[in-house]
């Protein structure tokens, strides 16, 4: 193989695969990306068994062939160099790279060891959907905070997506047991049945870099999903990104959702989020606890450590019910008030330690669902 690549091409194809390339070393080959480089295209492919990401890269071709590249080394390479590469093999072992007066030789591993892309998604049907990058970006960025991330529970562990084909809803819902996420939007899936698809946290979280637009694009940005029965792959223009799907049956979120409350309160947004903000410096830190007193039309945040002292703000709220007390983990609080847009915040409320409903106000198709703490 020998072939030239432009610096910040290289770099910023790099820099999309480094949190996908398998850092624990438990298999080789997986620290690598593979270097496809042809006359019509060349690509460069990475993975932990879990994700794959394939994705065209910029390279003028002198020489066609393939060879695996250590991903972290090839990387730490480009951000130093200041001129463009030339890139050349000597045999499946080493690859020579020269920059300017720089010149490397890096240990490389065979393409043949790189894991195949699967020629299916799994046996049975394949579905597919297209759907707005905006869009599912959004969704994704108003849930993913609350799936889990290390719950035994593994189901719990991604973002479920649900397609509702028959009311045309499309919903993603994000919950680790203590607080919950969803969010609905109205469209056509085009799917003939409705699915619950439970996708994993980090190959959602990797997801974001490409659904996010440079702002450049006068069309809609669009997303082809593709459904097997074990992999999802997601086609956004020239990058594919394929992952396994988590298997096993999702809670029932429906039955999560408070569906009587007995009182409201009302806040604006950005004055919540700052209060909590500088009361639970003074939580601590592991349970981040804040307690809330509400009455008429006040809410007073408070927080304590035995080691370090105590802080207390009050803020103006419109809550009318009688006098109450809450517990939260601020954390939890700041996430949701984080993700959501509207001036003014809702909170349902039932009994101290009954499932806390937040909304934006005026809106239905987002909720959040929030467990208050004893204390």
């Amino acid at each position: 193989m020998k072939v030239s690549v432009s610096k910040e091409e290289m770099q910023k194809k790099l820099a999309n695969i480094q949190n996908i390339v398998e850092k624990k070393n438990t298999k080789p080959v997986l620290s690598h990306f593979l270097l496809a480089a042809g006359k019509k295209t060349s690509f460069i492919t990475a993975t932990d068994i879990d994700t794959a990401l394939k994705e065209p890269i910029a390279v003028t071709v002198e020489k066609e062939g393939k060879i695996c590249i250590p991903a972290r080394k090839m990387f730490e390479i480009v951000r130093e160099v200041e001129e463009d590469l030339f890139i050349e093999t000597t045999d499946e072992q080493w690859l020579k790279v020269r920059s300017g007066a720089s010149e490397f030789r890096i240990a490389c591993l065979p393409h043949s060891d790189f894991p195949a892309w699967p020629a299916s998604l799994g046996g049975g049907e394949i579905d597919e959907l297209t759907i707005d990058a905006a869009l599912l970006l959004e969704m994704i960025e108003k849930t993913l905070y609350s799936a889990g991330e290390t719950d035994t529970r593994y189901t719990l562990n991604g973002l479920l997506f649900h397609p509702k084909p028959e009311q045309k809803v499309f919903t993603v819902v994000g919950t680790d047991g203590h607080r919950l996420a969803i969010i609905h939007r109205q469209f056509d899936t085009g799917l003939q049945k409705e699915k619950k698809i439970i996708v994993p946290r980090k190959a959602v979280s990797e997801l974001r870099r490409f659904l996010a637009t440079d702002g450049e694009e006068s069309e809609p940005h669009r997303v082809t999903v593709t459904i097997g029965d074990k992999h999802l792959l997601f086609t956004i223009g020239t990058v594919q990104f394929l992952t396994k799907l988590i298997e096993g049956s999702y809670p029932n979120y429906e039955n999560v959702i408070p569906q009587s409350y007995e009182k409201k309160m009302a806040a604006r947004r950005d004055t919540f989020a700052k209060v909590l903000r500088r009361v639970s410096v003074m939580s601590r830190e592991r349970s981040s606890a804040v307690r809330i007193d509400l009455d008429k039309n006040k809410m007073t945040i408070f927080s304590s450590s035995p080691d370090l002292g105590e802080a207390k703000e009050e803020v103006a709220v419109d809550y009318q019910g009688d006098p109450m007390t809450l517990g939260f983990n601020a954390r939890y609080l700041l996430d949701v008030l984080n993700a959501m847009t509207s001036e003014t915040v809702t909170l349902e409320l039932q009994d101290p330690l009954s499932p806390v409903l937040l909304k934006e106000d005026g809106k239905e198709d987002y909720k959040c669902v929030i467990m208050p703490m004893r204390i």
